[in-house]
């Protein structure tokens, strides 16, 4: 009934923006106009009156038409170097999601470790956690939920067999117990006696269990995507506007930097999130848990043989799966070994100055390339009436299907907008208005940034959250003298920490949807999981993240923006 108001709402909002910008073009400043455009498609974004990715085209039209900048130059951010290392880092992740080849890394992992429940939830935690390294977190979840079901599914129903058959073989011999208890005790009825206490209690174990383990495959996968600049949308904004804001920056944040800086705080994060969830929903009885000197029970036997069979549906691993499996490898190596920092890389030794032209970008847009154009099957050497090359491993409507192409234009909004701040003045006046913050510790401006930020996230985009807030942290941090790093690399990591609500990520959206947990259930386990992440980052950035990006030091190049 309300919707035609709202969409009426949503138009009038619209045209009454466009018009005023129009108006007001004449009367501002070069830094009111761009301040007035972000202010706008802040709303947008917060509110989504429109789609998040039309909201990005934005700056398209208003810059040129405000005299903010020209086309040119707003047109140039939309598919810079950072987009497509985001493009090609997802084609390469198409490929793994096309062959199942996710599928059956989580399947092999989680039958080495066992199913034990403590470590069931640590293989489905740390299987998420791998997968939303490489591909996107929304597609990892959506392939875990349903093996995570199945397990549940299995364990409940052997449970419930393994309970009949008790109670068939005990009925012989408790017949004069009970017709006993039936002349003594008057609350029975017909001989029936009231249900046993223990299995309601067991009912609510059971639920807990259920709750728990949906909890960690959502949790894990926002938690896994910050371990690599391609994980997930904030990342990729850091990189973007530390190029932009900062071109002589020496390509401080690269793969392998931000490899070696974030995946430590991963794992820290993960362990945390783990003993949180299992003393939240399991009890620490390591016993129970753990299996410690006891015999696979009937439940875990189930819960083995369902992902044993899930493995053979699988098969045994294909020509394609190989192929691809190999070409994810290369990709990994090749952005780690690009410019490793401690030795010269490769695209140094092997090209003439090649660390100024090659860029994180080329080798996940090669890889790319080269999976449209390798075959899924073997080449066929003797059977003439078959073509030698199959089709190859990967075909662009399937690209063209899967790819996210909403986060490719909300990115590039974000860097026209960064671009723009940067080139306005709006950068430099923000800088000027934040340097009082100078007299409050750097570690402590970086916390409170971090939990401002982790509350931001759950009511809107994680993308559009960092699109909004690095700018600012960037012009505040040239401002006190701190190195910029110092509060953009918390805000990135805390634009992932979306673990409150069911509509703060598609991952939490997923779990909630199969009914196992409440929105209480989810807040009491967020609030946490958020202070976890926000004491993990703190103790990151202030260990070992101070010697690895020289974050005691303001760096020379931090001075470009400074002085514009």
């Amino acid at each position: 009934m309300f919707g035609p108001v709202i969409r009426a709402t949503n138009l009038f909002l619209i045209f009454k923006n466009s018009f005023l910008c129009l108006n007001v073009s004449s009367i501002m400043l070069q830094e009111a106009k761009c301040a007035y455009i972000i202010i706008i498609m802040a709303v947008y974004w917060c509110t989504e009156v429109i789609p998040l990715a039309v909201t990005s085209l934005m700056p398209v039209v208003f810059f040129p038409l405000l005299g903010v900048q020209s086309s040119k130059s707003v047109c140039l951010q939309y598919l810079n170097d950072t987009n497509m290392l985001f493009v090609g880092g997802l084609i390469v992740a198409i490929s793994v999601e096309q062959w199942n080849l996710h599928k059956r890394i989580a399947l092999r992992v989680l039958l080495i470790l066992g199913v034990k429940p403590a470590l069931l939830m640590l293989g489905f935690m740390i299987v998420t956690a791998f997968l939303s390294m490489w591909i996107s977190n929304t597609a990892t979840t959506a392939m875990m939920v349903p093996i995570v079901q199945a397990v549940l599914d299995q364990m409940d129903n052997t449970e419930y067999d393994v309970t009949m058959m008790e109670q068939a073989t005990g009925q012989t011999n408790t017949v004069i117990e009970l017709e006993e208890k039936n002349a003594s005790d008057p609350t029975s009825v017909n001989g029936q006696v009231p249900d046993d206490p223990r299995s309601s209690e067991e009912k609510k174990m059971r639920k807990r269990i259920c709750k728990g383990m949906t909890l960690c495959v959502c949790y894990a996968a926002s938690i896994g995507g910050t371990a690599t600049l391609t994980g997930t949308g904030p990342n990729m904004v850091l990189k973007g506007q530390m190029n932009q804001l900062y071109p002589n920056n020496n390509d401080i944040v690269n793969f392998a930097s931000w490899f070696g800086f974030a995946f430590p705080n991963m794992i820290l994060m993960l362990i945390l999130a783990w003993l949180w969830l299992q003393c939240s929903f399991m009890g620490l009885n390591f016993k129970k848990s753990w299996g410690c000197g006891t015999e696979r029970t009937a439940k875990e036997k189930a819960a083995y043989n369902v992902l044993k069979a899930e493995m053979k549906k699988l098969g045994p691993i294909s020509y394609a799966e190989f192929n691809v499996l190999l070409m994810f490898v290369l990709l990994v190596l090749l952005w780690f070994s690009r410019h490793p920092g401690f030795v010269k890389g490769w695209a140094t030794r092997l090209f003439p100055e090649g660390e100024k032209y090659i860029t994180d970008s080329a080798p996940a847009v090669f890889i790319a390339l080269l999976l449209f154009i390798l075959p899924a099957n073997k080449p066929k050497f003797i059977d003439i009436k078959k073509p030698f090359l199959s089709a190859p491993l990967l075909d662009w409507n399937v690209v063209q299907r899967k790819m996210p192409w909403s986060i490719v234009l909300l990115l590039g909004g974000g860097f026209a907008l960064a671009d723009a701040s940067a080139n306005s003045g709006l950068s430099a006046w923000l800088g000027h208005q934040m340097t009082p913050l100078g007299s409050i510790p750097p570690w402590a401006i970086a916390t409170v940034l971090s939990l401002i930020i982790a509350v931001f996230t759950e009511c809107t985009s994680n993308v559009a959250t960092a699109t909004l807030f690095l700018p600012v942290f960037s012009s505040m941090a040239a401002s006190v003298k701190i190195h910029p790093l110092y509060v953009m690399l918390p805000g990135t990591l805390s634009a992932s920490f979306a673990f409150m609500l069911p509509v703060a990520t598609p991952p939490n959206a997923i779990v909630f949807s199969y009914g196992h947990i409440r929105v209480l259930d989810m807040v009491r386990s967020g609030i946490v999981m958020n202070i976890i992440g926000v004491f993990c980052v703190t103790l990151a950035i202030n260990t070992w993240g101070r010697p690895m990006f020289e974050l005691d030091t303001f760096p020379t190049w931090a001075n470009s923006t400074t002085n514009q």
